[in-house]
């Protein structure tokens, strides 16, 4: 079995380490891997490229585990590294996002280390993927210097798409369209210059807080069409789930041949209320977008030790069941969800107090403010003019912060998707992505069609790494609507 794995970002790792654990099984077959990756951020992938100290992992340690079902993992090799990184209103160790891609980079070189061990031979090209044909039993594969590869197998790893330019700002001076690496980028504005950022989400989080860490001076406004800030984590409190499960959700596809958004309220219902709590004030907490978002700040901050459990449960069952739930959802259902993208985004993807603590005094002190109602930025002579739901302002800088879409293909491999397309291998699926059409072609990430409207973690791309290495070995078909899984409290 001839393996090719393109893209080399956490999703290759992922499956890297996924064939590497499962390695014995292969046993007496031993193949190749080959994994193809043009960037030089080779693991690490953009997410997790050496940066500022000041963009942290925005997740505890047990969440972000690139071996699936080992939550012990990533925690292990940390070790002493969490020295001096440890949130104390969170209890958790959260390191920068450079140090996270060093356990990326140690875990990829480990999994082939422990493939060759056992008979495999691996290999990585440093080039980009742009065709793609069926040849006999296999695949071959041209890569941008017109070389020729062939493989048995292929896995498609290519990452997450790329963000929008809302506003046609590409290319302008003083318009900073992607922000990563924050090391660079910031370098390029002047401490004391007026700078909006378009969004107001984790990213955004990011680019303040590393501002600040840097002394800038300057008046900074977080613009975005709705003004809503992430939530805050709140300190981990693991519980066992008795009605949300995989199992009881599972049970209501067997009996109506689908799930609904209500059957889903009534099992976070069932959770909430079963520990004494009440679901009508979770609700209302939830649902409430007209709160002040800087009182909404300082309430979440002030609750990041309350023992509650709405925001934990929806938090933790977005990314727990979120991707194998959304399959069973009907259509009219999942357009429901998607109207309420923002909320669900909010409190899933919380940020850690550490960076809330330091927007609250950015707001506090006027270093920092928010406008929503978003509706074009404009270049003008030496800047930018923003207009917004308070009036028009202007910028010497702007910062994009809006993310891409879930399941967007990401511009460099659109030549590459194209040709899969082309020859059948794939198909483009109606909400974005591309589903594959050959049972030796498989998807691990964002690319995957047909997934819910929040992009990815590290707990979805390690679990569908694990069930894409069953898949090749011959051991498992693929999840299919009915089978849930479900990650540990």
């Amino acid at each position: 079995m001839d393996i090719a794995i393109v893209g080399g970002g956490s999703a290759a790792v992922a499956l890297l380490d996924a064939l590497a654990v499962s390695a014995d099984e292969f046993a007496d077959r031993p193949g190749s891997v080959t994994v193809f990756e043009p960037s030089p951020q080779l693991w690490r992938g953009r997410p997790y490229a050496a940066d500022l100290d000041s963009v942290l992992v925005n997740s505890i340690p047990r969440l972000m585990s690139i071996r699936s079902g080992d939550f012990g993992h990533y925690s292990g090799w940390l070790g002493e590294r969490s020295t001096g990184h440890l949130d104390q209103r969170l209890g958790e160790p959260l390191v920068p996002r450079g140090l996270y891609g060093e356990y990326l980079v140690d875990s990829a070189e480990g999994a082939l280390a422990a493939l060759r061990e056992r008979g495999w031979s691996c290999g990585v090209v440093r080039g980009p993927v742009t065709n793609i044909v069926t040849a006999g039993d296999g695949f071959v594969l041209t890569t941008g210097d017109g070389q020729q590869h062939r493989a048995s197998r292929l896995a498609l790893c290519a990452g997450g798409g790329t963000s929008p330019d809302p506003y046609g700002l590409s290319g302008l001076p003083g318009y900073i369209h992607d922000p990563y690496p924050l090391a660079r980028t910031l370098d390029e504005i002047a401490p004391e210059s007026a700078v909006s950022v378009v969004g107001s989400g984790l990213v955004a989080v990011d680019i303040v807080v590393s501002l600040a860490a840097r002394g800038h001076s300057g008046r900074i406004t977080l613009h975005s069409r709705s003004g809503m800030l992430p939530h805050v984590w709140q300190r981990p409190n693991p519980r066992v789930s008795r009605h949300l499960t995989g199992e009881r959700i599972t049970g209501l596809y067997r009996e109506q041949g689908f799930v609904t958004v209500d059957d889903l309220v009534d099992l976070v219902r069932a959770e909430i209320t079963g520990a004494g709590e009440s679901f009508d004030d979770f609700a209302a907490e939830i649902l409430d977008t007209s709160e002040d978002p800087v009182a909404r700040l300082r309430r979440h901050i002030g609750a990041i030790d309350d023992p509650g459990i709405g925001r934990r449960l929806l938090r933790e069952s977005a990314h727990q069941l979120g991707a194998s739930v959304w399959p069973l959802l009907r259509e009219t259902d999942r357009a429901r969800l998607r109207r309420y993208f923002r909320t669900v985004n909010a409190v899933a993807s919380p940020m850690v107090p550490v960076n809330a603590l330091t927007v609250l005094d950015m707001l506090d002190t006027g270093c920092l403010r928010l406008a929503r109602g978003v509706r074009a930025v404009e270049p003008v002579s030496g800047g930018f003019r923003v207009h917004d739901a308070t009036g028009t302002g202007t910028a010497d800088t702007v910062i994009n912060a809006v993310n891409p879409a879930p399941q967007a293909v990401p511009a460099a491999a659109r030549g590459l998707v194209d040709s899969l397309v082309d020859t059948g291998l794939a198909t483009r699926h109606p909400e974005g992505g591309i589903t594959p059409a050959d049972p030796r072609v498989h998807i691990v990430g964002d690319l995957s069609g047909g997934g819910s409207f929040m992009t990815t973690g590290i707990p979805g791309i390690a679990g569908r790494a694990a069930v894409t290495a069953r898949a090749l070995r011959g051991g498992e078909r693929l999840a299919t609507p009915g089978r849930l899984t479900r990650l540990p409290a």
